[in-house]
């Protein structure tokens, strides 16, 4: 008797462990569920947001790649013009005028191919007047850029940032600060005059 109740005390004990134990389990996987339905939803809120926002996003791009050629055609430049010209690092008080005004033409353009081919819509005007509109809000901020460029460049950035694989020398600092301001007001402009939204 005592045997068989021992017995029967062991197997219900070993039941209701395995209970408890397939429970727990079943809490852990629903727990799992629970997290990764939260986490597909903020993935699809966040897909949502991206779409919405899709234009934001390839300007960024497009803007990024322009500054890419800009900053790299400046430091080609900045470079190369002072040894044929040697007061292009000091020209009468401006520092790179011919460097500036080169590699903002070369990220104007490349931002003009880009903003057609990914960013913007066309057909608000003619493909010539939204070239000539285009060129002419680029001039502009050719003149901003030049102008922060000399601000950051005299008066603000005086040292070189080493990044450990790369070493930002001053001007390149003043030139990427000057990118950063002139393109938050590009963005704006091209949106509203001269593209479809």
């Amino acid at each position: 008797m005592n045997l068989l109740s021992g017995g029967v005390y062991i197997i219900l004990k070993t039941k209701i462990r395995n209970y408890f134990e397939s429970k727990k389990i079943f809490n852990n996987f629903f727990q799992c569920l629970t997290y990764s339905y939260k986490f597909a939803h903020y993935i699809n809120r966040m897909r949502d947001l991206l779409l919405r926002q899709k234009q934001v996003l390839f300007f960024i791009i497009a803007g990024g790649l322009s500054a890419v050629v800009e900053i790299g055609s400046f430091k080609l430049f900045s470079t190369a013009i002072p040894q044929f010209f040697p007061r292009e690092t000091d020209f009468h008080g401006i520092h790179y005028p011919l460097s500036n005004i080169f590699s903002t033409s070369c990220g104007i353009i490349t931002n003009y191919f880009l903003s057609i081919w990914f960013v913007f819509e066309r057909g608000k005007h003619s493909k010539r007047k939204e070239f000539a509109y285009f060129m002419v809000v680029s001039f502009i901020s050719t003149l901003l850029s030049l102008g922060f460029f000399q601000i950051f460049y005299s008066f603000v950035f005086k040292d070189t940032i080493d990044l450990i694989v790369y070493t930002l020398s001053p001007e390149i600092i003043s030139k990427i600060a000057a990118i950063l301001l002139v393109s938050i007001l590009n963005y704006s402009i091209k949106k509203k005059v001269i593209f479809n939204g």
